[in-house]
């Protein structure tokens, strides 16, 4: 797990005792009241205090940073996803057809079983990406831009099958299709 790797059973939620969909202020005031209770300036402390201090630091850098938050909440649902099962292949943002309905941008990629992995727009905002519809002499595109500087990847399952599908995105990158 990128960005502040935890163990596997504790996120930077879990260390700062807030929901994951906690806001800014909760987050804060339990960064303060954790960061209070283990530091090492206040207390006589021992090895693993110090791991505690070390770990309520990291997870406050990641999650009071709404753009290492975006990333860090994507890689979070990633791993999640392959915990529940082994992906079947990994493609790139660039393998996906797209589909346009309105404003909303759909990205799918056919399944050996012959069902789609998809995601919409409005999923993949949430998880750090962003995009814009462009068009010039040579057709249309989808620009897909990620936000953060890490590699963005995410798990996609497939709509019929147990099968599921790492889709990556390593650079922004304008995706034609036909309106």
């Amino acid at each position: 797990m990128p960005l502040g790797e935890t163990s596997l059973h504790e996120t930077h939620y879990e260390i700062l005792s807030v929901k994951e969909d906690a806001s800014y202020d909760q987050i804060r005031n339990s960064y303060r009241s954790a960061i209070l209770h283990s530091h090492p300036d206040k207390l006589n402390t021992s090895r693993s205090d110090d791991e505690k201090f070390l770990k309520i630091q990291k997870a406050w850098q990641v999650l009071s940073d709404a753009e290492l938050r975006v990333l860090y909440d994507n890689h979070l649902r990633s791993w999640r996803q392959e915990e529940d099962g082994a992906t079947a292949d990994e493609i790139s943002v660039e393998e996906m057809s797209v589909e346009m309905s309105g404003e909303d941008v759909e990205l799918f990629y056919q399944c050996r079983c012959g069902d789609y992995f998809s995601v919409d727009s409005s999923e993949l905002e949430t998880m750090g990406f962003a995009f814009s519809l462009l068009r010039d002499d040579k057709g249309v595109c989808v620009q897909v831009r990620r936000l953060g500087a890490s590699v963005a990847s995410v798990v996609l399952p497939c709509g019929s099958c147990s099968l599921k599908t790492r889709v990556c995105l390593h650079y922004d990158i304008n995706i034609p299709f036909q309106e």
